[in-house]
């Protein structure tokens, strides 16, 4: 499996400089809550920095990503657009760069859109992308100092946030995200 030197320079040589800087900060911060919530650092980091590597490919080359991995792929071209590179990084991931950490794989891939069954990586990789240190609408700080508190708490937030922001903008909102909301409001209401 790739070590997280491995991936930070795989990062470094394949994204653009804003990208990398973003994934630097991704990273910075996963670490940051695992630490805080007693999850595997190394497990975040590599995430963070496998996150948005199928960020800059172009449309054609996620699609043969996809078609060369139909099974792993699960019909993603059926989803919105802006969804595609993290099912295309994890694939890339643990097909390209050895990742097998079941974990880790379903980190960077719901890192945009969460999911039903999301775990404490999961949580952390998609908080962590969302409110990362460049990130400057409203209510990032507040994002970041409330998921050094109650990762639960956060991540259905995050999720209300984005669902939000997409139905403002007349965007689609992917299934994923709207089944991880529900899902996790239930959980965290049903046991407060």
């Amino acid at each position: 499996m790739i070590t997280v030197e491995e991936a930070k320079r795989l990062a470094k040589k394949n994204l653009s400089h804003k990208r990398y800087e973003h994934t630097c900060n991704v990273r910075k911060l996963a670490v940051k809550l695992a630490r805080a919530h007693g999850a595997d650092e190394e497990k975040a980091a590599l995430a963070a920095l496998l996150h948005d590597i199928a960020k800059e490919l172009a449309r054609d080359k996620l699609l043969q990503i996809f078609t060369e991995n139909a099974i792993i792929a699960e019909n993603v071209t059926q989803r919105p657009f802006p969804v595609w590179h993290g099912v295309a990084a994890a694939i890339l991931a643990q097909t390209e760069y050895g990742v097998d950490d079941p974990e880790i794989l379903s980190a960077i891939r719901c890192h945009t859109t969460g999911k039903a069954g999301m775990t404490q990586l999961d949580k952390i990789i998609y908080l962590a992308d969302m409110a990362s240190e460049e990130r400057t609408y409203p209510e990032a700080p507040q994002l970041r100092r409330h998921a050094m508190e109650d990762l639960d708490r956060t991540c259905i937030e995050g999720l209300g946030l984005s669902i939000g922001w997409l139905k403002a903008a007349g965007k689609p909102v992917d299934e994923a995200t709207l089944q991880a909301y529900a899902e996790q409001r239930a959980q965290y209401y049903a046991g407060g």
